[in-house]
């Protein structure tokens, strides 16, 4: 979901729908249907986020699944008017998807820059693979152009979208405000393969480093490879991101949170920095999966 400056809240429903809380209120009817979403398993309409200058321009982007010879991914720019989006433009498409590990969680971080979490599409190896976008964080501006401070513009090689490598199937993205520190929840290889049993991740995700997937994952380490900050095992299936910056709650100011798919809980962690202070479970087995915090 996306916060508007007025406070109401356009919510997203995988089959395509968007929809609107207005006062607290769920109105009946969506403000919009995606034409052309593919949703199946895990994947259709992902995510919806608003521009950092939404007040000025009005501008909303929706990151989905589609068909274009198979399935595949794509970031659309709308504007909001008079409670509907319109003048669709594509941001990125043709991004590597699956009906599972899709990722697709799109944002804007303190830089204004619009960050978009690729996940490897089922096929593990593309991760590592620079000339793939998927298991990638991509890092583009508004319009979708290609930043020049990329960490790998002009590399040849290397796609130059790229802003991180070597992840699997992230979902949460969220910068700590004292630090500017991006934070990713990531899904692991639970059972999957042979390749463990949970290892599902917080990372710290920083320019043109490399994550691992799927040559390490939870506490395997790697020489030039980023091992995570948190590994859960059993998997929690962690989907969601946020700090808490706000004066309701004075305790959590500048905690770390996350809901969890599997794990039907909502994660708190209290940070210093980098360092993780301690970690506490909250609403367990209370509302049951929680997909989005923000």
């Amino acid at each position: 979901f996306a916060w508007l400056p007025n406070k109401d809240i356009l919510v997203t429903e995988r089959p395509g729908r968007v929809r609107i809380i207005e006062n607290g209120k769920l109105r009946a009817e969506p403000v919009f249907k995606v034409p052309d979403v593919e949703p199946s398993s895990e994947s259709g309409l992902m995510d919806i986020t608003a521009h950092p200058e939404f007040a000025k321009n009005s501008f909303v982007y929706l990151a989905y699944a589609y068909q274009k010879d198979g399935k595949r991914d794509k970031v659309v720019r709308y504007k909001f008017s008079e409670n509907k989006l319109i003048e669709p433009k594509i941001v990125i498409e043709d991004l590597p998807s699956a009906p599972n590990h899709a990722g697709m969680r799109a944002r804007f971080g303190p830089d204004k820059k619009l960050y978009i979490t690729v996940g490897d599409a089922t096929d593990w190896n593309l991760a590592q693979n620079t000339m793939s976008l998927a298991g990638k964080t991509l890092r583009l501006n508004d319009d979708g152009t290609v930043p020049s401070d990329n960490p790998f513009v002009g590399k040849e090689g290397t796609r130059p979208e790229i802003f991180s490598t070597g992840h699997r199937n992230a979902q949460g993205l969220a910068w700590q405000p004292t630090s500017a520190l991006m934070f990713q929840t990531e899904h692991g290889p639970s059972g999957f393969e042979g390749r463990g049993g949970g290892a599902d991740e917080v990372n710290i995700v920083e320019r043109g480093k490399n994550y691992g997937w799927p040559t390490i994952w939870g506490t395997r380490t790697r020489a030039g490879m980023e091992a995570p900050l948190l590994e859960y095992s059993p998997a929690c299936a962690p989907a969601s991101a946020m700090f808490y910056n706000g004066s309701q709650f004075p305790a959590f100011r500048g905690n770390f949170f996350f809901g969890c798919l599997r794990g039907t809980r909502i994660i708190r962690v209290v940070l210093d920095g980098r360092k993780v202070v301690k970690q506490e479970n909250l609403l367990e087995k209370t509302y049951g999966r929680i997909r989005e915090m923000a």
